[in-house]
């Protein structure tokens, strides 16, 4: 994980492939937790101890997403936050992807 979650993402400008099934699923093993749903979503549930937990996560996640700029979906729940990451421009999945994937777990460890 901390291989991806030293690197930058790089903004998508479109024009470019998706990942295929191959390289999603080499990246998906470099991540805890995480899955592909609807062959190019990253998404993954988080579980904390109590809503004030939960917002603080979803803060830090979204100061990081504006560092990077790459923006994930957050959804927040009493003691769970859900995160699904896309490269919206191409409809599918990038390596920024992964590399999101690998620091919002490295912020989760953290908390």
């Amino acid at each position: 994980m901390s291989e991806l979650a030293d690197k930058q993402c790089i903004p998508c400008k479109g024009g470019v492939p998706p990942l295929g099934k191959a390289e999603t699923d080499q990246l998906l093993k470099k991540l805890n937790g995480w899955s592909i749903q609807k062959e190019y979503h990253l998404t993954r549930q988080f579980k904390l101890g109590d809503f004030k937990s939960a917002l603080a996560l979803v803060n830090r996640i979204g100061d990081l997403a504006e560092s990077q700029g790459h923006h994930p979906d957050i959804y927040l729940a009493w003691g769970k936050v859900g995160v699904e990451i896309w490269t919206h421009k191409i409809n599918g999945l990038t390596e920024s992807d992964f590399i999101l994937a690998a620091k919002i777990d490295k912020l989760a460890d953290a908390q």
